[in-house]
Parts: C-alpha cells; sequence; structure tokens
C-alpha cells in the first residue's frame, strides 16, 4: 500500500506549512473550544457531509438549529431537500437525523467515558448509522479529539501526490482505513507536522480556505 519510492515534494509542504500553520493551529484550538451543547450538530454535519459540499451541510445545520420536529423524517427531509442547502440521499439522511437524536445522550455518555479518541471512533462507527470511519473521525476532530485520520478523496489525493501511497484508494474497509492512517502517521512523524495540522494543510491546497 506505501510507495517504495520514498516520500515526494517535502520541501513544498514545509512551505505550506510556514505560510497556512498558525491560522491551521488557530482552527484546531476553535476545535478544542467547542462546547458540549454544540456536540450534536457537529452530529449532524458530518452525517450530512458524505456526497455532499461541506458549504451545504453547514447550511443544512444551520436551518436544522431552529427545527422542534426531531421525530419527524418527513419534516427533515424538507428541510434538507431545500434548494439552499441541498443535501444528497436527504430523505435517508433525515432518517439518520431521527436516530442519532434518539441515541445521542448515549453518545455523550460514551464520549465521556471513553478517554481515547480511537475508541471513542470504533464505538460510534459500531453505533450511529450513517458514520464510518471517516465521518466519525470527521465528528471527533470537530470537538477536539486529535490524532484521527479523516481519509477523504482530498487526503487520499495528496497522500499519493507524495508518494505516502502507491495509488490514489477509495472505497476504504476498515482494515484499510486503520493502514492508511499509520502510513499518514509516519508521514506526518518524517516531516515534524502532526497528521491533524496535515489534513487541514491538504484542505486549504485543494480549496483555498481552512473550513471544519
Amino acid at each position: 500500500m506505501s510507495s517504495s519510492l520514498g516520500y515526494a515534494g517535502l520541501g513544498e509542504i514545509l512551505a505550506l506549512h510556514r505560510q497556512w500553520g498558525g491560522l491551521i493551529r488557530e482552527r484546531l484550538e476553535q476545535f478544542a473550544a467547542v462546547r458540549e451543547e454544540e456536540y450534536f450538530y457537529e452530529l449532524l454535519y458530518c452525517l450530512l457531509t458524505p456526497q455532499s459540499s461541506a458549504r451545504s451541510a453547514a447550511r443544512a445545520v444551520d436551518a436544522l438549529r431552529t427545527a422542534d420536529c426531531w421525530d419527524d423524517p418527513s419534516f427533515l427531509s424538507t428541510v434538507l431537500g431545500d434548494r439552499s442547502s441541498y443535501i444528497r440521499f436527504h430523505k435517508t439522511k433525515a432518517r439518520r437525523i431521527v436516530a442519532a437524536r434518539r441515541l445521542f445522550p448515549l453518545v455523550r455518555e460514551h464520549l465521556a467515558s471513553i478517554a481515547e479518541a480511537q475508541e471513542q471512533r470504533r464505538w460510534l462507527v459500531t453505533n450511529v448509522e450513517g458514520l464510518g470511519w471517516k465521518e466519525a473521525s470527521h465528528f471527533l476532530r470537530n470537538i477536539g479529539r486529535r490524532d484521527l485520520a479523516i481519509l477523504d478523496r482530498h487526503i487520499l489525493k495528496n497522500l499519493y501526490r507524495h508518494h505516502v501511497l502507491s495509488s490514489p484508494i477509495g472505497g476504504l474497509t476498515a482494515r484499510r482505513y486503520a493502514m492508511i492512517e499509520q502510513e499518514f502517521r509516519r508521514f506526518g512523524a518524517a516531516l515534524g507536522i502532526s497528521i491533524d495540522e496535515l489534513d487541514l494543510l491538504f484542505w486549504s491546497r485543494e480549496t483555498g480556505e481552512i473550513l471544519k
């Protein structure tokens, strides 16, 4: 899975990190400062982002904040299907939101009782419908957890670009996800940059901004 050619473009990454590093660290500090009452909305955001843009997901979460119909998938689907914040597969995701809302007291309990971020992720993937390894990692990063890879297409593309991976792999199994995450950590260690900072660095290079 990892390349035998050695890493490429390390100087390029270090130069980008000098440019963006301060803003990236500030963003990570903001994640760490997220209040617990925001955790549910961060979970919603990560349930909505697959196959939809980050901006659409953020707008949809804003629209749902005023909702008082968390047990009504038809209402939630209407909100998610609105053109101003359109979410793909909004009917399925509306049902998942209903389930997540009911489960959320247990989610909070497990976040408080499990100290290790990787164990928290494993529990979320097993118990929250619609959260895969990427989405669970994303949620945990957005509430201040660290050292978890969010292996979306931007990250995989950049890991391939820098010869961390020998191919831009998609459709990750749990085993492949864990293997690539470990390769990502080794790459970060070689650079002296955490994977949390590298994630946002790669995102900023692909999109020109630092989103959550």
